[in-house]
């Protein structure tokens, strides 16, 4: 087991690697001038501030000087060009939490109900339930989340108004009832994955030679669906658990725009819009190096639950 986990965080390191630089060379190829605004700037405060960010070296050394300040224990990811003497491990660390909070919430969600849901299709399979759970995973897999989030807020004011006040409130960010829509219109494609999964998952362990086992034994339904079925069926979901957990604790972009939440990736949109390369870059690679932890962990966790991947 100590080998196969080595090999997987060789593996992780080398991508987080890849990520750094496939970043840093794509932002030295945008076009555009990150220490240009709306305000003259003279020769001398440009090379200050150029002399301030390294940017009057060599692409060469810049790029050995990112790679060096990313290293562990203390990671710098430098200061924002466009947030005056903030720098970009603070807006990770201040900003991050909330969007981990809110994925969180996203992912028991879509957990939750993807197990649920394609259960219940596998056990009513081409009959009514099966029909419309399917037809609902469908439209949660081909609809935008910014759809589902407009439709959410619609829905959350019509309430409020049909009640006569804000039960639950429509945007910001600070009590549970604020978590409640955002967190749900997150995880909504993740469930609608899982229920997919889930079900042919399901479909395929019912005809398994242990299933028929258990029922020649006269074990009850219920315990050969909780016992046999549905904890074999379970394998194939934790492993894009993990990687579904990084997209929603990290891609809830739209989400935290459109309901005005202060999370990492309002910061990540602005920066892209004002070409802060630090910024961008920092959030990036953050962003890749917890999606390859992510999948580590999934991948030493399954290790343990199926021996047999050792192997691989």
């Amino acid at each position: 087991m100590l080998i196969y986990t080595l090999k997987r965080l060789v593996a992780g390191v080398i991508t987080v690697w890849f990520i750094a630089t496939a970043t840093f060379i794509a932002m030295h190829q945008v076009p555009g001038d990150p220490l240009m605004n709306d305000k003259a700037v003279s020769d001398v405060i440009r090379q200050n501030l150029e002399q301030r960010y390294g940017l009057d070296k060599p692409v060469s050394q810049q790029y050995l000087i990112f790679l060096s300040n990313m290293l562990p224990p203390d990671p710098d990811f430098g200061i924002s060009f466009t947030q005056q003497n903030r720098r970009v491990n603070d807006i990770i660390k201040d900003h991050f939490p909330v969007s981990a909070i809110l994925g969180l919430l996203a992912i028991t969600f879509a957990t939750l109900g993807g197990i649920l849901f394609g259960a219940l299709t596998a056990i009513y399979r081409n009959r009514l339930p099966d029909f419309i759970i399917m037809f609902l995973v469908i439209l949660g897999i081909s609809v935008p989340s910014f759809v589902f989030a407009a439709l959410g807020q619609l829905l959350l004011v019509n309430v409020n108004a049909l009640i006569g006040y804000s039960f639950i409130p429509v945007a910001g960010w600070g009590t549970l009832m604020h978590m409640l829509m955002p967190s749900l219109v997150l995880g909504l494609g993740t469930m609608a994955l899982l229920t997919r999964l889930m079900r042919s998952s399901m479909l395929e362990v019912v005809n398994e030679d242990y299933i028929k086992t258990a029922r020649a034994k006269g074990l009850s339904p219920i315990r050969i669906f909780l016992k046999h079925q549905l904890r074999n069926a379970i394998l194939p979901v934790i492993t894009i658990l993990g990687p579904q957990i990084a997209a929603i604790t990290t891609g809830g972009f739209v989400v935290e725009f459109v309901f005005a939440i202060p999370g990492l990736g309002r910061y990540f949109i602005q920066a892209v819009q004002q070409l802060d390369y630090t910024v961008i870059m920092g959030t990036t690679v953050f962003y890749g190096a917890f999606l390859v932890l992510m999948v580590i962990t999934v991948d030493v966790l399954y290790g343990f639950i199926d021996p047999r991947v050792r192997l691989k």
